[in-house]
């Protein structure tokens, strides 16, 4: 039976990754993910086959994650804006050699510094952070029960696919409180050492001596993604069977948008919500099927446009004959009054 509990999106992550079945922890304090350090700790007070290491940067965490999961452990780390950017080197070299990195990253306004509150603005970040060619799972979690459920997906996607793997937070959700249904809809997928997992001496490199070696393994890794990346792939669509307006959003965003388009609904006007779930693998074509009956989408984000660089080009040279409007508040969040003001203005 599923468990109810009121608790905070910090405390469903932390949930999550112990019923995905983490055994250690990496990470350094920085808000709004702080807490998900602490209740890890926490857990490792009552659950002696926890453990935790917090270590002097993010660095160092995202390293620690990679020594871990190549001895068999099912590790993770959580962050947040420029300790998000310090874990891109890790994160590089575990998309380089195919490690299971699960990171989860609680989006805080930025850049540099910034604020300690709420972004979306780690889209690019999350995807496209290290050099390479972005093979990285990336969720997007809108709710407190998401901040569960999609870290058990994290851990299974890194595990069996063998790509780093986010769950996108922000500060707001990290901090919100809610009554949510604890409900593993995944058995954990199998964690064992990966250096000797196939029972013989194995030899994982980062570093190479020719581009012919290096293309060699990268096509190897384009091949698996596009293989795999439908079966990754998840998104929703919202009162968009005879939608005329479309909202494209993702986030906490989204939830937002969801009531604007109750409310809207309500005085008879057919609108919509896509929300991509995953934003890396992007699902195409479900917004494509929705976006053709539309004449004019909005695409609505707290940042500008890095979810709108995605969708556009998404939705370019497939004959979508839509207005497209780009709505942007970088850094700040958006009330479904202010959507609905918003899309009312450039709709008029």
């Amino acid at each position: 039976m599923a468990e109810k509990i009121f608790i905070t999106g910090n405390e469903a992550a932390v949930r999550g990754a112990v019923d995905a079945g983490a055994k250690i922890m990496f990470g350094y304090p920085i808000t709004p993910a702080t807490e998900i350090l602490e209740g890890w700790i926490a857990q490792t007070v009552t659950d002696k086959s926890l453990q935790y290491l917090q270590t002097e940067d993010e660095i160092a965490a995202g390293f620690g994650v990679l020594g871990a999961v190549l001895g068999g452990a099912k590790a993770f780390t959580a962050s947040a804006g420029i300790g998000h950017v310090l874990l891109q080197d890790p994160v590089a070299m575990a998309e380089n050699m195919r490690l299971p990195f699960v990171g989860i990253m609680m989006q805080r306004g930025g850049p540099s510094t910034g604020t300690v509150n709420f972004s979306q603005q780690e889209v690019n970040l999350a995807i496209h952070g290290g050099n390479g060619d972005s093979f990285r799972i990336v969720y997007s979690a809108s709710n407190v029960e998401e901040m569960y459920s999609l870290v058990i997906k994290a851990f299974s996607a890194a595990w069996k696919y063998r790509f780093p793997t986010f769950v996108l937070g922000d500060g707001y959700l990290g901090k919100m409180k809610a009554t949510v249904e604890l409900k593993k809809l995944l058995k954990p997928v199998e964690s064992k050492p990966i250096l000797s997992e196939s029972g013989a001496p194995t030899w994982l490199r980062n570093c190479f001596s020719s581009e012919e070696e290096l293309n060699t393994l990268l096509n190897n890794h384009i091949t698996d993604w596009e293989k795999n990346k439908n079966k990754i792939v998840e998104s929703e669509s919202f009162h968009t069977n005879d939608a005329r307006y479309l909202v494209i959003a993702h986030g906490l965003v989204a939830s937002a948008t969801k009531e604007t388009v109750l409310k809207m609904r309500h005085e008879r006007i057919r609108i919509g919500l896509f929300r991509p779930i995953t934003l890396n693998p992007f699902d195409g074509e479900a917004l494509r099927t929705v976006a053709r009956g539309a004449k004019h989408i909005f695409i609505v984000e707290s940042a500008y446009g890095q979810l709108g660089t995605i969708a556009k080009a998404e939705l370019a040279g497939h004959n979508i004959k839509a207005k497209i409007s780009q709505i942007s508040k970088p850094a700040e969040g958006f009330t479904p009054e202010e959507i609905l003001k918003e899309i009312k203005k450039h709709n008029a």
